[in-house]
């Protein structure tokens, strides 16, 4: 690793400004262990890759001042397939269409702002503000956004194409609606709440199923435990009864055992008088 002897090629400067789009300058490290950029980059160094990003700034800031007020849009690499680890696989490195017209928007707003001291705008911004300007109970359509925009911002070329792509993010975004005619700003939107996902209305519906069965189970437990409050004291009463139901019937045995005593008596007192003998009462 480390020639610098050897002229660096066209996919090994795509390799490094697609390493720094994605970890950030002075990542060097970072940038060569990456499996996506480390096979176009075998035979440099973190020292090659510092002093070459140096010497492509170099370059670039030596450009005209026309080039100087555009920023240059982020790159990212897409791959259709599973990379193959050979110099021919490059990934194919393009500079997103919606990237660069996000960027020339922006930095046409900072710079028309600067002089005005303006609060700087986003392409999203510019589209919430033609839609909730002209007020289409309909929804309005790409053309009329287009054109108020258009009228109040410098856009680029292509900035009809970025804008339909830009309606249709905004839509799945839940930011937008797409109406028969046009676009329509979300009411979610508006008053700051979201439309929950569908895994939260699955989890939502799980909490509320598993809150309903606990209601259930207490439900059921403060039944049982009523019931088996009633029984008790429904035994203890019985218990209670049975009580006095004992204490009763000893109190009737023992005047049986009197009466029987007595019973006695009046038989010996009656054969005594029957003979003739005379009984005497103390």
């Amino acid at each position: 690793m480390g020639n610098q002897k050897q002229k660096w090629k066209a996919e090994e400067e795509e390799a490094l400004r697609a390493g720094v789009a994605k970890h950030g300058t002075g990542k060097w490290k970072n940038i060569l262990r990456d499996p996506e950029f480390a096979p176009f980059l075998t035979l440099r160094s973190n020292i090659d890759l510092k002093d070459k990003w140096r010497n492509l700034n170099v370059g670039t800031a030596t450009q005209g001042s026309k080039e100087k007020s555009v920023k240059s849009p982020k790159i990212k690499a897409i791959t259709d397939g599973p990379f193959s680890g050979t110099p021919n696989s490059l990934p194919i490195v393009l500079v997103s269409q919606d990237a660069s017209c996000n960027a020339f928007i922006d930095n046409h707003s900072k710079n028309k702002s600067a002089g005005e001291n303006a609060p700087r705008y986003s392409s999203t911004a510019m589209i919430i503000e033609a839609i909730s300007t002209l007020k289409d109970p309909n929804g309005c359509n790409i053309s009329a956004i287009y054109r108020f925009i258009e009228q109040s911002n410098e856009v680029p070329q292509n900035f009809r194409r970025f804008l339909s792509s830009k309606l249709r993010r905004l839509v799945l975004q839940g930011k937008l609606e797409k109406v028969e005619k046009g676009y329509k700003i979300k009411k979610d939107s508006l008053s700051g709440t979201k439309t929950p996902s569908p895994l939260q209305k699955d989890i939502r519906s799980r909490l509320l199923q598993h809150s309903g069965s606990m209601a259930s189970v207490d439900e059921t437990l403060e039944e049982a435990a009523a019931s088996a409050a009633y029984k008790i004291a429904d035994a203890e009463n019985k218990s209670f009864v049975a009580a006095e139901a004992v204490k009763e019937a000893e109190r009737v045995t023992k005047m049986a055992e009197d009466v029987d005593l007595l019973l006695q008596l009046v038989e010996e007192i009656y054969d005594q008088c029957s003979r003739g003998k005379s009984v005497m009462f103390a």
